[in-house]
């Protein structure tokens, strides 16, 4: 029996291996979030989460590790999206209501 390795698996692959040891250096990590039609969308995690140079460290970095080692993804996009974790911690602390 053989093992099918998808896409995703593959961009996931690349993102523990090549990305994340090179966003480690900087408290961060990454994860994908989806991918559709060719494009990997990627959420950058921990301290490169709130970067201000997100969207440039996805050009600069992300995209050329992910495009270089998966020739089926066209491009790579930054997912800026909120988790539903963080809206809900948010309501919390203003004293709203948690979002079940």
């Amino acid at each position: 029996m053989t093992d099918l390795i998808t896409v995703e698996d593959k961009i996931v692959n690349v993102l523990a291996n090549k990305v994340d040891p090179v966003l480690a250096e900087h408290f961060g990590g990454s994860s994908l979030s989806a991918f559709e039609d060719g494009i990997a969308y990627v959420k950058l995690t921990g301290a490169c989460a709130q970067c201000p140079s997100a969207q440039e460290t996805v050009e600069g970095i992300v995209k050329d590790f992910v495009m270089g080692g998966v020739p089926e993804v066209r491009d790579v996009r930054l997912d800026a999206s909120v988790s539903d974790e963080l809206l809900d911690f948010a309501r919390q602390i203003l004293g709203g209501e948690k979002n079940d």
